[in-house]
């Protein structure tokens, strides 16, 4: 079949020419020439550095550069290409390695070409195998066919967005290349791959409430702040809280079906520790590797600093192109506040007036517009998907009332915050159970109890309240020392310990403990609070709180490391043998 004009490809359009009156860093002011409109894609100067239109006012053109500008000078030429800033979508995407433009990163050498454009390899081509037949109704959002070769996610070709009726051509099963038509629908023809605008959410049939949640293997997390499937969460922390940690394994080890892991300013080692890891961590649904359901846009510290703006954008348009294919996809961007410093460097540059810190007035409708492209959705397709966004902020001197933090607070249905005296404590995941939160609760709750776990909140809760009696009497007994406690409060600073680490402690580099298992979580939860109330009922029959601090409560604590991820059996006969042990201690 002919190739797909419009699909892949923006057909060629007219390019107006304008002169370059003013360069200062990513700011490229230019002559305003009848054509050019707001959001082009416009290529500036000999090397055609990529650039996008952000303002017209008289007959200047504001424009913000994503290369470097060095040698840019008054009175070369612009050309706007008539286009958004879009990113080419196709199966390649899976196990793949680019920057914020989606450009491949993979055979690109030691520095991305000034000006280089995202081009594929024309020679590759996709096993393609149709879904319809020839004289078929079809309407926007199906499943025109599939590509086999993609990687373990099935990669499907769908209906464009404002396209349906009859299959007027489809190409049968066999090699095709990316950029040709594999069917033609009522006039449309429909390529393996497709170009989206980043700056465009895809459109879905609807939004709809995911009472399913996201399981990330972490238990603080699961247990405590769960994320439903297509919502929001914020990971605040200072410096060496172990965000980078927490994310990573996140990525590792969440039910997603594809991650779209966004490099957003941080450092270049980070960078390549996370890809490296990928790349050799055996993936546990298909037993090949998880890189290639992953997605890396690697936007490093030492990238034009402006790419960082639109590398977000992509990542999510990206995590949108695999929604609409009825699959979950996560966002997660490390970090937001790399991002929200490329947006007040170009605002000082523009001589907008600062709001707080320096920071644009318009950095709330920002990060809003960024996390509201998140959602559970009913496609165009009628298939259910959603895209979860994850993103760190990482705020200076650990200052949690600072704009990027302060914002995104609002915004987000989760918050993960990490506390600086867990992580110096050596506690992991040092996510603070006091300063966090999940919205999502009432709706996972009854996902739980559909699922037959009618005890979900109630365990949830009552952990919760042993961590707050926990904390509230910890800075008492600072003052008084423990043994001046009553009994009773001296078992609730025994059962927060537990808790502590017997639950929410886990190792990032334990083979066993790295990823837990819904039911290991609940059966780890349950043990706990077991092993408490018995505490309770012991003190309660007048056994000193002495003897029952000098248990030795090793076996239930190592419960974590010592049985498998998903063994709540083992953690059930842990149990049980220290309930006998408490048997034993007399008044």
């Amino acid at each position: 079949m002919k190739e797909a004009t419009g699909t892949h490809r923006w057909p060629p359009a007219r390019q107006p020419v304008s002169r370059i009156l003013r360069v200062t860093g990513p700011l490229v002011e230019m002559e305003y020439t009848s054509g050019v409109a707001m959001y082009d894609l416009v290529s500036i100067g000999p090397s055609g550095l990529p650039g996008e239109v952000v303002a017209i006012r008289g007959d200047v053109v504001t424009v913000q550069a994503y290369e470097y500008t060095g040698g840019l000078a008054p009175g070369q030429t612009a050309l706007s290409q008539g286009r958004p800033l879009s990113v080419g979508l196709g199966p390649e995407l899976l196990g793949g390695i680019f920057d914020g433009l989606l450009r491949p990163l993979s055979d690109a050498g030691d520095w991305l070409l000034p000006g280089a454009q995202w081009a594929a390899a024309e020679e590759h081509t996709w096993s393609f195998c149709p879904l319809v037949t020839r004289g078929e109704q079809v309407a926007e959002g199906q499943a025109l066919g599939e590509i086999h070769d993609a990687g373990p996610v099935p990669v499907k070709v769908l209906v464009p967005p404002g396209s349906g009726g009859t299959v007027e051509e489809i190409a049968g099963t066999g090699d095709q290349p990316r950029d040709a038509a594999v069917a033609v629908v009522d006039g449309t023809e429909v390529a393996v791959g497709t170009l989206w605008p980043v700056r465009r959410p895809r459109p879905v049939r609807e939004r709809v409430d995911s009472p399913g949640a996201l399981n990330t293997g972490q238990r603080v997390i699961d247990l405590l702040f769960p994320v439903a499937r297509g919502s929001t969460v914020a990971v605040p922390g200072g410096f060496g809280t172990g965000k980078t940690v927490l994310l990573q394994q996140i990525a590792k080890w969440c039910d997603a079906d594809v991650i779209v892991y966004v490099g957003c300013g941080e450092r270049g080692n980070e960078m390549a520790d996370v890809i490296t890891e990928l790349s050799e961590l055996q993936d546990p649904r298909t037993g090949g590797r998880l890189a290639d359901r992953t997605v890396t846009i690697a936007n490093t510290s030492n990238m034009p600093m402006m790419a960082r703006e639109a590398s977000v954008y992509t990542g999510v348009t990206v995590a949108e192109y695999f929604r609409d294919m009825g699959l979950d996809v996560v966002v997660i961007a490390d970090s937001t506040s790399r991002w929200a410093e490329a947006l007040r460097e170009f605002a000082s540059r523009t001589g907008a007036l600062p709001a707080e810190e320096g920071y644009p007035a318009g950095l709330a409708s920002a990060i809003a517009a960024f996390y509201e492209r998140a959602a559970a959705v009913t496609t165009l397709g009628g298939d259910r998907g959603s895209v979860t966004v994850i993103g760190a902020v990482s705020p200076p001197g650990g200052d949690m009332t600072e704009p990027v933090t302060a914002h995104t607070e609002r915004f987000v249905r989760c918050l993960w915050t990490l506390d600086r005296d867990l992580a110096y404590a050596r506690h992991y995941p040092a996510v603070s159970w006091a300063g966090s939160f999940s919205r999502d609760v009432p709706v996972l709750a009854v996902g739980h109890r559909a699922a037959g776990d009618p005890a979900w909140r109630r365990r949830r809760d009552r952990v919760g309240a042993v961590l707050a009696e926990a904390d509230r009497l910890a800075d008492l007994m600072d003052l008084v020392g423990i043994a001046a406690l009553p009994a009773r409060e001296r078992i609730s600073v025994l059962a927060g310990r537990l808790v502590r680490e017997g639950v929410l402690q886990q190792s990032a580099l334990s083979e066993r403990d790295a990823y837990c298992g819904p039911e290991k979580t609940a059966a780890l939860a349950d043990a706990v609070l077991a092993v408490a109330d018995r505490c309770r009922e012991l003190v309660d029959a007048d056994v000193p709180a002495a003897s029952l601090e000098e248990v030795d409560f090793g076996p239930l604590l190592r419960a974590r490391e010592d049985t498998g991820p998903h063994d709540s059996v083992g953690v059930a006969a842990r149990r049980d043998a220290m309930l006998a042990r408490l048997r034993d201690v007399r008044p």
